[in-house]
């Protein structure tokens, strides 16, 4: 009966339109913050989404083991590592993984507890503060995360602990536009982050974009709408000095 009655709905464009709306308040009203949202997400038995599975993890492993072994990259600092299917695609020398989920880190220590070069912690202004000296790689990772962090101020202490962390590069994948949808999901947030970028750490050069392999337009249940986003440190002006 349920099955019937979700072809009767996919079928009819108005009756559609009309259940998207009540699903889009329903989750406008209940959502809190970005932190409580994934923290209940994690908690729940929810995972990263369907962006660290299937055919778009799999383009973005390639993108990022490609980029790892071309940089000589040796550590990876990753602040949002989720549930770690993604991570399980990758092949990094050393590597921390930082998120504010205590669920999605435990999940996270059980699947790689076998291997000693991959570290989880527990991801807060607090925490990151009193051990910035351990939170340091050759590479900082931002994936999939950006476009998450609604709230103006975390959105800023992000960015700032992302490029603080990477001693050369930083490597963000996320959809580069202000466009936000009326009826888009209350947990994501879209920026034109680049820009933000370029005034707020102007050592920090974008070196290269990176495409997404299938556009979300062409393809809503496999595409994506995020480009990799490869920053490099330009330390010219300290050499100068």
């Amino acid at each position: 009966m349920q099955k019937r009655i979700k072809e009767i709905i996919r079928g009819n464009k108005v009756l559609l339109q009309c259940m998207n709306c009540v699903s889009y308040f329903i989750r406008k009203h209940s959502f809190v913050s970005s932190q409580k949202y994934w923290c209940n997400r994690y908690k729940k038995k929810g995972n990263s989404g369907c962006g660290s599975y299937g055919p778009v993890a799999e383009f973005k492993a390639r993108i990022m083991n490609d980029f790892i072994v071309k940089n000589n990259v040796h550590s990876v600092i990753e602040f949002g590592c989720g549930d770690g299917n993604q991570l399980s695609l990758l092949k990094i020398p050393k590597y921390i993984g930082l998120d504010i989920s205590p669920d999605a880190l435990n999940c996270c220590k059980l699947r790689f507890k076998k291997d000693p070069e991959k570290s989880f912690f527990l991801y807060g202004s607090e925490y990151f503060l009193e051990n910035r000296h351990d939170f340091f790689a050759d590479a900082a990772f931002s994936i999939d995360v950006v476009y998450h962090l609604t709230e103006t101020a975390v959105f800023d202490q992000y960015l700032v602990d992302l490029f603080s962390s990477a001693d050369k590069w930083v490597l963000i994948y996320a959809a580069d536009t202000c466009k936000n949808h009326r009826f888009q999901s209350p947990h994501v947030k879209h920026r034109k982050f680049t820009e933000y970028i370029k005034q707020k750490f102007p050592q920090w050069k974008c070196v290269e974009v990176i495409k997404a392999a299938i556009p979300l337009k062409e393809d809503p249940i496999n595409g994506s709408d995020a480009d990799f986003f490869v920053y490099k440190k330009d330390n010219t002006k300290n050499e100068d000095k």
